[in-house]
């Protein structure tokens, strides 16, 4: 199976929809996979479930999904530094389902390893619990959280070869390998891409088996930083 195409929209072909769920890797604005995002929003493509960390800032990225009114709900854990994301929630224009971050993780991971649902402390008591079933285990209280697959996963990965075996770098790993896992169809925008057997098998994160479609991003592709912060110089 051909899996390297040659850019963006390429790649989407065929696989997106109106209504369809997206996982978007990405923290903020590392590890995001903003060139595919720019294929979607070019797409057209309306009324999104989007799942994501948070939408990053608003000109990058989600941001872009969000200016357009592409997205129609969003599966997040915080707002962040989007302000249009603010806007748009505090408006009631944007239907939003916060997680507080280790639950959206775990959502994702139980997704992606076909457990449909797991059990919580974290929540319990909040709005967050609000509606869901509650279980109680060794005296304690949970809530259940249901597990995510996504229609479609945008991930963003350091290195890759033609097979579709992933590297991320640090902490640009984030959210990108457990939602590599956690749908119908994944598809890679790579920083290097290399041949088969050039990647240290034990260095391979997400296994070329998860991932049906990919690019290469271009020479000079600028990666942004969201806050830059350095300190005087002595």
């Amino acid at each position: 199976m051909r899996k390297v195409f040659p850019d963006a929209t390429a790649a989407l072909a065929g696989l997106l929809k109106d209504g369809m769920t997206i996982h978007a890797g990405g923290f903020g604005l590392c590890g995001i996979p903003a060139v595919l995002i720019d294929a979607v929003k070019e797409a057209g493509v309306k009324n999104l479930t989007v799942v994501s960390n948070n939408a990053g800032i608003d000109d990058v990225g989600l941001g872009k999904l969000l200016r357009t009114r592409q997205i129609k709900k969003m599966i997040a854990s915080y707002v962040g530094e989007n302000a249009e994301f603010a806007r748009q929630f505090l408006a009631g224009e944007l239907e939003i389902e916060f997680n507080p971050q280790g639950t959206l993780a775990e959502r994702i991971r139980a997704g992606g390893a076909g457990i449909p649902a797991f059990y919580t402390k974290t929540g319990v008591g909040t709005a967050v619990a609000e509606g869901k079933p509650t279980e109680v285990f060794d005296g304690e209280t949970y809530v259940m959280e249901r597990g995510i697959v996504a229609d479609l996963a945008l991930v963003h990965a350091w290195k890759g070869d033609t097979e579709g075996n992933l590297v991320y770098r640090r902490t640009a790993r984030n959210f990108n390998p457990m939602m590599a896992t956690a749908a119908k169809v994944t598809v890679a925008q790579v920083e290097h891409l290399v041949q088969p057997g050039e990647i240290d098998p034990d260095h391979v994160i997400t296994p070329g088996v998860y991932v049906k479609r990919m690019i290469a991003l271009p020479a000079g592709y600028e990666k942004r930083i969201e806050n830059r912060t350095v300190r005087k110089a002595a």
